[in-house]
């Protein structure tokens, strides 16, 4: 080859590698300047799940650059919890913060953290939540059905709101108590003697008020910040089940974001589930204060009633597990776990 035709070969090389660059550049620069509208969901108001969404939200934006753009809608604005996982699930939302056995839908394991007796005190729920079996576990549920899980932590301990007092066992007898949706909660519920109900939360108020329930189990954190005292006025403390709450992400939009981003929505989260604990239980104290002052009743269990209340929901665990051995071995991660933790 002569040298002009070298020259030209060269040439014609060199280029062809500018043109490809200038070609890929704008791809490159547009990726980083691509805005991601995050819409995050969650049934709650002024609670632990709303105040890790304010904090994982401003975390996002500010570690982003503006390139995620968070969207906060609490209490059920995106419609009724099964609503706003099937969201979750197919892209309309890109984040759901609810318990994890609302999820019961799209994999039944997704219960687990629902069973009573798992953890003994709010500090011991975080331990759990972050233990690296049981954080594995749950958050990698779903994977296949359109869910990356991201942060998994305990909302509050559980309490029975009421019409009428409940001050012991006998009390259950006959009432219809709401549950979440969860053969964890229907089945020791049933023990007690009362017909479990399960029902979304945004219902709870109105049953309570038309006499549909008699009572309902949840977190007092919900109770005092959404008003249940215009419905009733009596909570009884029991402490079980523990409420957790799991962070999904919905996987196809994750999977789109370029790789920062991506790490950034997983660091985020876990740095966020890492210092949710203290503040959790601040909330919880203040939402107890908050009922009283507001005229309504705090009642614990003596403890021997306590103790047989546990003594059922944990035979009442052992049954629901014993006939699905997937379940059961989960199970078994799961209250490994809150042993090491506790």
């Amino acid at each position: 080859m002569n040298i002009v035709n070298r020259n030209v070969v060269a040439w014609s090389a060199a280029a062809g590698a500018t043109v490809l660059s200038l070609m890929l550049a704008p791809d490159a620069a547009q990726a980083q300047d691509k805005i991601y509208t995050m819409k995050i969901s969650l049934p709650t108001l002024n609670d632990p799940s709303y105040f890790f969404a304010k904090s994982y939200a401003a975390a996002l934006e500010k570690d982003s650059g503006g390139r995620i753009k968070p969207e906060i809608y609490p209490a059920s604005q995106l419609g009724a919890i099964p609503r706003q996982i099937e969201g979750t699930q197919f892209g309309a939302i890109q984040c759901a913060i609810i318990p994890p056995e609302f999820f019961v839908g799209v994999d039944e394991r997704f219960e687990l953290m629902a069973a009573p007796g798992l953890v003994d005190s709010m500090d011991h729920g975080q331990r759990l939540a972050a233990d690296p079996a049981v954080r594995k576990l749950i958050l990698g549920l779903g994977a296949d059905k359109g869910l990356h899980g991201v942060a998994l932590f305990m909302n509050a301990p559980s309490s029975v709101i009421a019409k009428a007092p409940i001050r012991i066992l006998a009390d259950f007898k006959g009432k219809k108590i709401r549950v979440l949706a969860s053969k964890f909660q229907t089945v020791p519920i049933e023990r007690l003697g009362a017909t479990p109900v399960a029902m979304t939360l945004g219902d709870v108020v109105p049953a309570l008020q038309q006499g549909a329930i008699d009572g309902a189990v949840g977190g007092i954190v919900v109770f005092t910040p959404m008003h249940f005292n215009d419905a009733a006025k009596y909570v009884t403390e029991t402490g079980q089940p523990a409420v957790f709450v799991a962070v999904e992400i919905n996987k196809n939009w994750y999977q789109s974001l370029p790789e920062d981003l991506q790490k950034l929505i997983d660091d985020a989260a876990a740095a966020g589930q890492a210092a949710i604990g203290p503040l959790a239980n601040d909330i919880v104290g203040k939402a107890r204060k908050g009922w009283t002052d507001t005229g309504g009743e705090l009642i614990g269990l003596p403890s021997a009633e306590q103790a047989a209340m546990m003594k059922t929901f944990l035979a009442a665990d052992a049954e629901v597990t014993k006939a699905k051995p997937e379940l059961d071995a989960a199970y078994k991660i799961v209250t490994d776990g809150a042993q090491r933790t506790r």
